[in-house]
Formats: C-alpha cells, structure tokens, sequence
C-alpha cells in the first residue's frame, strides 16, 4: 500500500464530500480512492468512515485521523515545495497550449523573455481555440480566456482581459453610429463562434433576436473578424489585444462602451498544485510578472 496516496484520498473524501468528487481532484477514478481508503482502514485496524449512497461520514477514529493527516501532508506539501526552491535551473520540454490570436500578438516577446531567463528550457508551443485536455494531450500549460469555470485544474489569473464593441469609421458613416443596443436593428454583426453567449446573455438579444442586428458572418477566429471589421462589413465584439492598435490609429472606432461585458481575463492553467514542476512553476511566475501592471495592448493604456 503507498500509504501517503491512501491517506490524500482519505481526506480528499472528507474534505469534498463524496468519493467521486475526491476522484475528480486528484484525477483519478471512485473505485481507486475507495481502495485506497479501504487499504488504509486495513492497516490501521479501525474504521474510519462509515458510507452511505448520499454522504460520508467520520467515525471518530476517522475525526482524529483527519486531522493529523492532513497536518501530515501539508507538512509534506511545504518540504517539497522547499526542495523545489533548491532544484537546478528549470530545464526539459514545456509544452503550452495558447489561443491563436493571443498567441500571434503576444506570445513571441513573452516566450523570447522567458528563454533568456531560463535556457535550459525548451518550448513546445500549441496554438489552438478550442479548450485542450491538459492530461489527455500532454500539455504542461494551458493559456485560456473567458470566465473559467469551477474544475479540477488549477488556474492563475495572469491579466484582465476587456471586450469592446467597434466598427469602422467607413461602416458608421454608412450605416450610423449605434448609441444603444435597440439601434442595432439595422446593423452588421460580426460573430466570434467561439464566444459563449451564456457568459453574455445580451448577446443572443442585441445580435441574434429579431430586433437585433444582422449576423452576416461568424468565424472561429479573431483576426478574420477584425479585418472584416476594418474593411466597413459591420461591427465587431474582440478583445482589445486584437483591436487596439486599429483603435489608435482611428482605423477602428470604439462604440456603446456603456454596454460592453464585464471584463475576462487570460488564466494559466495546469494540473496539480502539488509537486509542480520547475520549468512550469518559472514559466508562470515570469508570465505574472511580464503582465504585472495592465496590459499596454489596451487603447485606454
């Protein structure tokens, strides 16, 4: 039996309530962490738990058995985040995977930075929109944008991230300024097929309803939106680190900054907090620090 594996499902079971949830976190299966609860209450001779189909719960053996465990593995937590500080230089393949637009704009000074401060790391970067499985596909990293949702994975919030409505002076001159969402009727939208309506409700009723403006295209990618939009074919809703320079040159006009989304924001995700690796732990804490103040890609910047 690896009696630390039995005594971190035993009071991840505790500590989430349910075998199942507890195999979540610690990306396994239910039936593997009720072995390993089972195998410990073997070796300890006692029972620590008593099971039902709706709840968990401790008996008192397993009331003071929690405790001290999980003093036990916090202690182990902080001794091997201490003998990672004394690790060498961060070295081996990092592999990222990173949204495209974000990743054409923005990754290359970050990633040049990055090398020059740890050269004995080798970068695999994986450009892709679509949310990889970290695990599955043998990703180290994930840079996501949007509103993340409660998981298993761990997430680093790393720079706020603004949406913002615009067009071309060109289309406005043709088709009006819109100053609210009801005037939108008689507009052109622009649709990022990516964009998840759920997290901007507005949307499905300023762009999609009857009395809302036109979809005439949709993509899955930034950049051919932007260019539609710089070309007068209607208005667009992108980040700003895509449209921010057309926005300061004038070549892209902000609008109904009134109504625009709350703000996203870029996170790095990864698998475990524990035993994280030095060539993850550096990237993300120089990925911190490289957006430390807010990003210059803003036009308000």
């Amino acid at each position: 039996m690896d009696r630390i594996s039995a005594m971190r499902a035993f009071v991840h079971v505790v500590q989430d309530g349910s075998f199942t949830r507890a195999a979540e976190r610690l990306d396994t299966s239910p039936q593997l962490v009720s072995k390993h609860v089972s195998q410990l209450e073997q070796h300890l001779g006692v029972r620590l738990m008593n099971r039902t189909t709706r709840r968990v719960n401790l008996t008192e053996a397993g009331s003071r058995y929690f405790e001290s465990a999980r003093q036990v593995l916090a202690d182990i937590e902080d001794l091997e985040n201490q003998i990672g500080d004394l690790q060498p230089e961060a070295s081996g393949l990092l592999r990222i995977s990173a949204p495209v637009s974000f990743a054409i704009h923005h990754m290359e000074p970050l990633l040049r930075g990055f090398r020059q401060a740890h050269p004995g790391v080798e970068v695999d970067l994986q450009l892709n929109d679509r949310k990889v499985d970290i695990i599955e596909e043998g990703f180290d990293i994930a840079l996501r944008i949007g509103r993340l949702r409660s998981s298993s994975l761990i997430a680093r919030r790393i720079a706020p991230v603004r949406l913002a409505f615009c067009a071309s002076p060109d289309y406005l001159d043709r088709h009006g300024e819109p100053h609210r969402p009801e005037d939108l009727q008689h507009h052109h939208y622009l649709h990022y097929s990516y964009l998840d309506s759920n997290a901007i409700p507005e949307l499905q009723k300023w762009f999609t309803g009857a009395n809302g403006a036109r979809r005439v295209m949709m993509s899955n990618n930034g950049d051919v939106l932007v260019s539609a939009a710089l070309s007068g074919a209607g208005i667009a809703l992108q980040p700003t680190f895509l449209t921010g320079p057309a926005i300061r040159q004038g070549r892209l006009k902000v609008i109904l900054q009134d109504y625009e989304p709350e703000p996203m924001a870029l996170y790095a995700v990864y698998a475990h907090r524990q035993l994280v690796a030095s060539k993850v732990r550096a990237f993300i804490e120089f990925m911190d620090s490289f957006f430390d103040q807010l990003p210059d890609w803003d036009p308000d910047h």
